[in-house]
């Protein structure tokens, strides 16, 4: 039995939430997957995350500049999506939250309605960091 895709992965990680809060990972997964074919998901630190697959210039991994962004489940069943690199975004949505030293910044996603609200936004924010990439 092989191992399952990094995709295959992700399809098995939602598939194990409640529906609604899978119903909601599931939408902002293909809301960040469409913003650009550049994008991949796999499971990293023990969640769903999102990451460039194009070339890029030699970097210290420590520096996360190919992590785009990673799930953070809250009890409450919102959704944070932790932008790692998220202070290096010229946000001109407003949606990144936080002012975190490590340079991190934050969306929170509520539920599927709350996502619909903030797609626009989210995808901008995505853009904006894609154009950042040293390649």
């Amino acid at each position: 039995m092989s191992k399952p895709t990094p995709t295959e992965q992700v399809t098995q990680y939602i598939a194990k939430m409640t529906p609604q809060v899978a119903q909601t990972m599931q939408a902002i997964r293909e809301a960040i997957l469409e913003t650009s074919k550049e994008i991949g998901e796999h499971i990293k630190w023990n969640s769903p995350a999102f990451y460039y697959t194009g070339e890029m210039k030699a970097f210290d991994a420590k520096e996360y500049k190919r992590d785009l962004v990673v799930y953070n489940l809250r009890k409450n069943g919102s959704i944070m999506l932790v932008f790692p690199t998220g202070a290096t975004i010229n946000d001109t949505t407003g949606i990144l939250e936080g002012n975190y030293t490590d340079g991190r910044r934050m969306v929170t996603v509520t539920d599927i309605t709350d996502l619909q609200n903030k797609k626009q936004a989210l995808q901008t924010v995505i853009k904006q960091w894609l154009d950042l990439i040293e390649k």
